[in-house]
């Protein structure tokens, strides 16, 4: 009876963290969220590519400009920048 009752109790316990990080994630907390959340932000993630297990690519667009950066354990380099307007138009 009493591991019925533990069991219990721990399924409980699992059942609330899950609704919080549920919770949490709708309103953005959660480290994932859900739809889009960059309105207002003038920095913006736009896409990520891995090279290596340290080396990443980074499209990022502040107000108009959009960068492409190079991230290694050395540090970030700016590879290129560009006006919105004429990455929208080589897509």
């Amino acid at each position: 009876m009493e591991a019925i009752q533990q069991m219990t109790a721990v399924a409980v316990v699992l059942l609330l963290l899950g609704a919080a990080l549920w919770v949490l994630r709708r309103r953005g907390f959660g480290g994932v969220t859900l739809g889009n959340k960059s309105a207002g932000r003038r920095i913006e993630c736009l896409e990520r590519l891995p090279l290596g297990p340290q080396h990443t690519l980074h499209l990022v667009r502040v107000g108009e400009t959009e960068l492409l950066l190079a991230s290694s354990p050395s540090g970030c380099a700016l590879v290129e920048s560009f006006a919105r307007r004429a990455a929208e138009a080589g897509r």
